[in-house]
């Protein structure tokens, strides 16, 4: 037998190796849902008087987001979120810990919420470090589904910061402290 021949025999013993016949493997009808920050809440600005770089107290931004998810069968998706969030400490603040919260919420794409959690975050600063950054992982986001025809597009995870309407207000006017003339 050539070597050429022998090669190929192996390739071909060794691949059938690859598929089982006991398990089977489910395809996921479409992807995961989309997974996107509300632009009105990705940041939080507490002023401690005007809004002014000298009067901030807190800050904190919602720096990345992903989410993976799975399907089997008919079961709702299975999904989990991580959630990259940086938190400032500004001149005005009045110690060296502060709580945040964010919220996650579950929609049906362009339509009506399904779900909606906050969560609290706890975040000392460092003597030495006025910004933290802190990575969140939700293991347990479940997305409902009607059937096994039923695709993660039809739906949203969106997320944001818990931010005051006058802070929402703020986010919305394009204020920046880098660039307070814009």
């Amino acid at each position: 037998m050539n070597k050429a021949l022998a090669a190929a025999l192996f390739a071909a013993i060794a691949l059938s190796g690859c598929g089982s016949t006991k398990e089977k493997r489910l395809a996921n009808p479409a992807p995961c849902p989309n997974i996107v920050v509300l632009s009105d809440a990705a940041r939080l600005v507490d002023f401690n008087g005007e809004e002014r770089i000298e009067d901030v107290a807190w800050t904190a931004e919602i720096e990345n987001v992903s989410l993976v998810c799975r399907y089997v069968g008919a079961d709702p998706i299975d999904a989990s979120a991580k959630i990259d969030i940086a938190f400032g400490k500004g001149p005005k603040s009045d110690g060296r810990e502060h709580s945040f919260s964010y919220w996650v919420a579950v929609t049906r794409t362009n339509r009506e919420v399904i779900e909606k959690r906050e969560y609290l975050v706890p975040v000392k600063f460092d003597d030495d470090r006025d910004i933290e950054r802190v990575e969140h992982e939700l293991k347990e986001i479940i997305i409902p589904r009607k059937d096994e025809n039923t695709s993660g597009t039809n739906f949203e995870v969106v997320v944001g910061l818990v931010v005051t309407p006058q802070q929402a207000i703020y986010n919305r006017s394009g204020k920046s402290l880098k660039f307070p003339e814009l």
